[in-house]
């Protein structure tokens, strides 16, 4: 029956309500025929009457159960995953999602599909149809598979449950994809490089690492990116002053969830990240690496092709190389002076500010720049008897050196 549904959603909605003069009155949904109506109103009336003998799915129809079946036969199976399939449609679909075939183009923008009926769902964004409306909330949908989990946030169903730790989800497509959490199956191959992913969208993330393709763009600095989170987490770090995420311990704020989750780590006492050569254990997983780099010769140096200097991260590699190119695309929104990182246009923003983010946890002096406060720091804590160099470390790091 979910196959049905699933086939339902990849056609067009048809409003007509002269072709669909049938409607049941509990879900709204309308039929061409009156035996379609009666079957599915026993979906809300009745129980399914007919079981599958292999596993616990139950049907309303012997047709449903007939091609449900198909699923423990075997006869449609994919030859790469292993994935059944209930006729042969749907399996030739499904093996475009390994092949990389994509037939259907959208005459709008030029985007590619496997099958029809993802580009008729597309089409819905260039047109703007919303067919399915929630009766409990007003909301509207491109597909009518999205309303039916929509309900369920109002009636708070979760139909399907991990049968290994029993965590219940709105979605089978959900269920699916927490199973592999359980067998670590991983059936989306990577054919360039091998990597297997437990998605297809993993998988058609990562193929832009080997195709180039940066298909998000900036609106403001037309700067490209290869995933929507991470335009939208740059259009917030660089182009946003809003910071709706804050540290329960300091009251900190950030301007995304990432930052915060590495600014805590401060106020923890634990240091997850340990060497397995030594006994050292660090707070970030970057001091690991240029640990085992420098202390155990584990790992690969990023060189300079310029001045053959070495570095632990490609990203310092990277800020290195601009500085020797002069690229500077850092800037100052108040006097239009570059940088080359981000940080350093951050330090220097402060100099047309009045804003004092460090404070002394002895004194209670307030101070506009970290390193200010770090070597007022060291003669406040001599001036008050606190000699212990370790004491100051300490503190300074517990309270990332006094922000606020």
């Amino acid at each position: 029956m979910m196959e049905a549904a699933a086939a339902n959603d990849m056609s067009e909605p048809q409003n007509n309500e002269k072709s669909k003069p049938d409607k049941h009155t509990v879900c709204d949904k309308r039929f061409s025929r009156k035996d379609q109506l009666s079957v599915h109103i026993r979906m809300h009336t009745e129980q399914n009457s007919y079981p599958c003998p292999h596993c616990d799915k139950c049907y309303t129809n012997c047709t449903s159960l007939r091609m449900h079946m198909y699923i423990h036969s075997s006869k449609y199976k994919c030859s790469e995953c292993g994935k059944c399939f209930h006729c042969n449609a749907n399996l030739t679909t499904h093996r475009r999602t390994h092949s990389g075939e994509k037939p259907f183009e959208c005459s709008v923008c030029g985007k590619r599909f496997t099958s029809t009926g993802h580009l008729t769902c597309h089409n819905r964004i260039h047109s703007g149809a919303k067919p399915y409306k929630c009766s409990e909330c007003g909301k509207c949908f491109r597909l009518s598979s999205n309303l039916t989990r929509h309900r369920r946030i109002h009636s708070g169903e979760k139909p399907f449950e991990c049968s290994v730790c029993g965590k219940r989800f709105t979605h089978s497509g959900n269920l699916t994809v927490h199973s592999r959490t359980h067998s670590g199956e991983k059936p989306f191959k990577c054919q360039v490089c091998q990597n297997t992913f437990v998605t297809y969208t993993l998988l058609n993330i990562h193929m832009r690492v080997h195709s180039g393709d940066k298909p998000y763009n900036c609106s403001i600095c037309n700067k490209s990116f290869s995933q929507s989170s991470t335009l939208l987490g740059h259009k917030r770090r660089i182009h946003s002053d809003r910071k709706p995420y804050y540290c329960p311990f300091c009251g900190k704020l950030f301007k995304v969830t990432g930052d915060l989750m590495r600014h805590i780590r401060v106020h923890a006492a634990t240091k997850e990240f340990s060497c397995r050569h030594c006994s050292e254990s660090f707070r970030w997983r970057t001091q690991l690496k240029t640990h085992l780099l420098k202390s155990h010769n584990e790992g690969t140096w990023f060189t300079c092709h310029i001045c053959q200097m070495k570095f632990s991260l490609k990203s310092n590699l990277k800020t290195h190389i601009q500085r020797h190119e002069g690229v500077k695309p850092y800037v100052c929104n108040e006097c239009q002076k570059c940088f080359c990182t981000n940080s350093a246009l951050k330090i220097h923003q402060l100099v047309h500010s009045n804003f004092k983010g460090f404070c002394c946890g002895l004194c209670g002096k307030d101070f506009k720049y970290k390193k200010t406060v770090k070597v007022h720091f060291r003669r406040c804590s001599a001036v008050l008897g606190y000699d212990s160099f370790e004491l100051q470390n300490s503190l300074l790091e517990e309270n990332d050196y006094g922000r606020r």
